[in-house]
């Protein structure tokens, strides 16, 4: 069964040469030109990916980014932006978006980052236990002590990454490819911004375990009753 893929994009000729391509990549694509109906369309249909464009009437991609993440559970965000400013893309990373994509882009470089998205599904066992620290794959959750902790797509997947490697460091570089799908893409910062995150949150909760820094290396998930 095709993977379905939800394209919001305002301008016409784009969203058609979208939707043709990701047809051609085997994906069942429905299309929307603004935030209100793309939100129609994922309260009656459900969808593996969303594309949003951030530049949207009415509604900016990043505050259907946030809508969509509120409603659903599991469904990747992919966000297509002409901005290329820094605040941008990390407002975009913060709104929940699992990935985004600069304009202008080549199309081969769209269905990386949609074949990396669909990859983190796709990896692992269903359910992990690390020190107390609780990881279901299927349901996207994670709890503690009987507290949920409550994670963006790319948070849960960073501390599912580390959890499946907690024997060893995890080279940056490494991280990038597994998550984010190639590292000559991205920055190699962002690995440290999701840290950060994930980080914080797991403080909220009291974790039993801590992300450690290898200095000039990577990053290891730890119990902190070792």
């Amino acid at each position: 069964m095709a993977l379905r893929i939800l394209v919001v994009e305002d301008e016409p000729e784009m969203a058609a040469l979208l939707a043709r391509g990701l047809r051609g990549e085997g994906y069942a694509v429905d299309l929307a030109d603004n935030g209100i109906d793309g939100i129609t369309l994922a309260n009656e249909e459900p969808y593996d990916i969303a594309v949003l464009d951030v530049m949207l009437p009415g509604m900016s991609g990043f505050e259907l980014c946030r809508r969509l993440r509120e409603q659903t559970n599991g469904m990747a965000i992919l966000l297509l932006t002409a901005r290329d400013a820094v605040d941008d893309r990390v407002r975009g990373l913060d709104s929940g978006a699992d990935d985004y994509l600069t304009k202008p882009f080549e199309f081969a470089e769209l269905a990386a980052r949609l074949r990396a998205l669909r990859r983190r599904d796709a990896i692992g066992a269903s359910r992990l236990d690390i020190g107390g620290l609780q990881i279901d794959m299927t349901r996207h959750e994670i709890t503690t002590g009987g507290k949920e902790l409550r994670l963006s797509r790319t948070e849960f997947d960073l501390l599912r990454l580390l959890a499946e490697n907690a024997t060893r460091v995890m080279p940056r570089v490494e991280i990038i490819d597994s998550i984010w799908g190639s590292a000559s893409y991205i920055d190699p910062n962002i690995v440290d911004q999701y840290v950060s995150y994930v980080r914080k949150k797991l403080e909220t909760v009291e974790s039993p375990v801590r992300i450690v820094t290898a200095r000039g290396i990577g990053f290891q998930l730890i119990a902190t009753s070792v």
